[in-house]
């Protein structure tokens, strides 16, 4: 097939994945690179989305398979574009393909290498909240169903000891291969489209909120990993201490201040983990303190009003720097302001809305595409046209979070505005 019409999707969150369906349909070949030895971004790592609380997976998985299996569409996981050259309708584009020592051809996903390895890990994806090994799928349910492992922990790789092999003896199909390598793959691209995701604010950093330093304390997904059932507790609403929470406090725009702008979705989010810890756990109090509301879909206003009504107790703070977590007795304080007054609530949970952040390692990306971004790290658009998504490079288009904070709905009609736009590149 000739370089035009060769188009290159970074990312496979929902906007990457609509943008190579698409493609695929309008008879493109389409080269995906993803960073993660999975496809499907963070909205597979939530149980249910908003406003009408549909199951994540059974949405994402049927796009998810239909791109595994779109001969049109060449998936590089676990890999990452490290240079690109020339111009609109001839890029040349450098992808690293990482190593897997997992054939994706060979293996069944059985999973009988993972009890054997002798490695324990903090799993990121997870959150930290439960460990893997060093073998390992990010979650039940990831697609591919591969397993990859990380050569900086496997004792074979890293040259602890050399003589492990209990992964490659365990498995029947020999799917495991411990000599892998890196592999460098050349492309020709007429067009790009960048749907690099997001990531979330580092809570850490406000010491107020106390994360980190007391075990009550939740970011936002650390709470969407435990209450999903392929999560850490199988969807049971635990502390780290084990116990089933009667209070829980929501703070709202945890990081808006420090970030600089509103992160769009944060409202919802939080709303949505009012009624779902509701609907789990009949009793709990929930108190969502919070300074502003984003609430940008009609269906968007009804469920967050259900939700007030219903499910949770809402405290306005005109100042959320006012807002402090500390410990007592085993509890969490949460010190606030009602009026001029100072006022608290005690809680058994606190889970903190963080603000959405440029996704790490955007900044190497978009110095390798040659494209801006703008003062708060997302990439930028063409100024001057409203709506726009094309970058400040012709021929690079940008979809979906890597833009700026935004929902699902968003990033999808993100992602078919940039399909259009490579589409009608092709025809002039």
């Amino acid at each position: 097939m000739s370089s035009n019409e060769n188009i290159l999707v970074i990312g496979s969150g929902v906007a990457g994945m609509e943008a190579c369906i698409m493609l695929s349909k309008a008879g493109k070949k389409v080269y995906l690179v993803e960073k993660l030895p999975i496809i499907g971004g963070k909205t597979i790592k939530n149980e249910e989305t908003f406003p009408n609380l549909d199951c994540s997976t059974c949405l994402v998985a049927p796009i998810q398979q239909a791109i595994l299996q779109d001969k049109n569409i060449e998936v590089f996981t676990y890999s990452k574009v490290e240079k690109v050259s020339g111009q609109r309708g001839n890029f040349s584009v450098t992808i690293r393909k990482k190593a897997r020592f997992v054939s994706l051809e060979l293996c069944l996903g059985c999973g009988m290498c993972y009890e054997p390895c002798p490695v324990s890990l903090p799993n990121e994806w997870e959150e930290n909240l439960m460990e893997k090994k060093a073998v390992y799928v990010p979650c039940s349910g990831s697609l591919p169903n591969v397993p990859v492992i990380d050569a900086e922990k496997c004792l074979h790789l890293n040259g602890t000891d050399r003589s492990c092999n209990i992964c490659v003896d365990s498995c029947m199909f020999a799917a495991i291969d411990l000599d892998d390598k890196d592999q460098i793959i050349e492309i020709i691209a007429s067009e790009i489209i960048v749907a690099a995701g997001f990531d979330l604010y580092d809570v850490s950093q406000i010491d107020r909120f106390g994360y980190g330093k007391y075990q009550g304390v939740y970011t936002s997904m650390e709470f969407e990993r435990l209450f999903a059932s392929n999560g850490p507790t199988e969807g049971k609403i635990i502390t780290r201490n084990g116990k089933i929470p009667e209070s829980v406090a929501i703070i709202q725009c945890a990081g808006r201040e420090e970030s600089g702008y509103c992160s769009a979705i944060c409202c919802m989010s939080s709303s949505k983990h009012a009624h779902l810890i509701k609907d789990k756990l009949h009793s709990v109090k929930i108190y969502n303190l919070y300074s502003d509301s984003c609430l940008t879909d009609k269906n968007y206003q009804k469920f967050h009003q259900s939700v007030r009504s219903n499910d949770s107790e809402y405290i306005f703070q005109s100042d959320m720097k006012s807002v402090k977590v500390t410990e007592e007795e085993g509890k969490l304080k949460i010190s606030y302001l009602y009026g001029k007054n100072e006022d608290s609530v005690i809680v058994d949970m606190v889970i903190l809305a963080n603000s959405l952040k440029p996704s790490n390692g955007i900044g190497e990306l978009t110095e390798i595409l040659g494209i801006d971004v703008d003062k708060f790290g997302f990439i930028s658009v063409e100024p001057y046209e409203i709506g726009s998504v094309e970058t400040t490079k012709a021929g690079i288009f940008v979809a979906g979070c890597a833009e700026g904070p935004k929902d699902i709905q968003s990033s999808i009609l993100q992602a078919e505005a940039a399909v259009a736009g490579v589409l009608a590149i092709a025809k002039v």
